[in-house]
């Protein structure tokens, strides 16, 4: 069995291999039918990291199994088809007894595992439905719709010459909409401050301080889960073109030096980004990684 550093580094891997590519693989962290990527025996969409992991391979089925499921509905894995990691958190409940007292508590013991998956479109003799495309509607109503369905946000402030967030004061900046090169990258830097945002004492309270005021550290990992963030409410709305995050590719180097120094950063950011979503969509708050 792999340990906790075994699989921070398989997953920190796959990321770097991306990022030394030139490609930001939170982006676009959907299927190309836009749908969630998710397990096709319990139609349980992945979260966190495992959203990344699936999405960034490029598949238009949103839909994943292990070799084992693949043989239990029939069905077989193309030889020489390379299959895709994903991880998981197995909780175990244990009561402990304290040495001092000898009173019992019921604790959860958590054990990271990791598995190999493959899409559908890896396999044969398995029969499914292609779904339907997602995000047909109006991006930009669905963007509008997103930002004022924050509820108990921050206050957003027009006009401004740069897009920030100030835990101080609980206000997310931004430069007017006709500023920006267009409307979706106007949403995009919106969301990036949202997701921010979250991390007021108030919320998530995922940091204490200003942003300012964090180390190098603290810092980097901040912006990371915004970034993760931002892109996980793009391609919700649709508006994930590439377009819009061109000017990322200047941070790939940043990003790279970071993961490689702390290896489970990515992973940690990307449960943090899917808190940060699920607050922002005001859908019941989870944990932002997968369990057994």
């Amino acid at each position: 069995m792999k340990n906790h550093t075994d699989v921070y580094q398989i997953v920190a891997d796959q990321i770097l291999k991306a990022l030394e590519a030139g490609k930001i693989p939170w982006r676009k962290p959907w299927a190309a039918s836009g749908m969630v990527p998710q397990n096709f025996i319990s139609k349980r969409p992945y979260n966190g990291i495992n959203t990344i992991l699936t999405g960034m391979q490029g598949y238009e089925c949103p839909y994943w199994l292990t070799f084992k499921q693949a043989q239990g509905k029939k069905g077989s894995v193309r030889k020489g088809e390379k299959g895709t990691t994903v991880i998981f958190w197995k909780i175990l409940n244990k009561t402990v007894t304290d040495k001092d007292t000898g009173e019992q508590e019921a604790k959860k013991i958590f054990f990271l595992r990791y598995f190999t998956v493959f899409n559908l479109e890896q396999c044969d003799g398995i029969e499914w439905d292609r779904p339907e495309p997602q995000n047909e509607g109006n991006p930009i109503a669905a963007c509008e719709a997103m930002v004022k369905g924050y509820k108990n946000g921050p206050t957003i402030k027009h006009g401004q010459s740069a897009a920030y967030y100030s835990p101080g004061t609980d206000e997310i900046g931004v430069p007017n909409i006709e500023m920006f090169d267009s409307e979706p990258h106007y949403y995009a830097t919106l969301f990036h401050e949202m997701v921010h945002s979250t991390g007021h004492k108030n919320r998530l309270n995922r940091h204490q301080e200003s942003i300012a005021a964090y180390g190098k550290e603290e810092y980097s990992r901040e912006e990371l889960v915004a970034e993760v963030g931002a892109a996980f409410l793009a391609a919700t709305t649709g508006i994930d073109s590439d377009d819009i995050f061109n000017n990322a590719i200047g941070y790939l180097q940043g990003w790279m030096s970071h993961i490689k120094h702390d290896p489970k950063c990515v992973v940690i950011a990307a449960g943090q980004a899917q808190k940060a979503v699920d607050r922002i969509k005001g859908e019941k708050p989870g944990n932002g990684d997968d369990h057994e």
